[in-house]
């Protein structure tokens, strides 16, 4: 191994290293995660997980990685987009249902005051 090889591979390393610590920072500045995101994290693991073996099988672990990490990636925030869809779908739902039930405790008070007036 001569010593050009070598330092293009701890470049790359490097490289690689301070994308990986600046992803991490920048999704860890904002809130929560939404469904969509985790989605998209859980699949690219994945992806990079099983596309890092299989390219191992043919030589080539860090073109597998990368290509299962960006189909993973892509799949699991498909995944995660209909997951939080759902999820908003049931917090509109349960939105409306709070406001039937305090439309409907509205014309309860209103029927008991109305039984409460002496009739004419």
């Amino acid at each position: 191994m001569n010593i050009f090889s070598q330092v293009k591979r701890n470049v790359s390393g490097i490289v690689v290293s301070a994308a990986v610590m600046a992803m991490f920072f920048t999704g860890c500045a904002g809130g929560n995660l939404t469904s969509r995101e985790k989605g998209a994290g859980i699949g690219a693991l994945g992806g990079a997980s099983v596309g890092g073996l299989i390219g191992s099988a043919v030589r080539h672990p860090a073109m597998g990685a990368a290509i299962g990490g960006a189909l993973g990636l892509g799949a699991g925030a498909l995944i995660g987009d209909q997951l939080q869809g759902r999820e908003n779908q049931s917090y509109e739902q349960d939105r409306q249902i709070y406001q039937n039930e305090q439309e409907v405790l509205r014309q309860r008070r209103e029927l008991e005051e109305l039984r409460r007036r002496p009739e004419y």
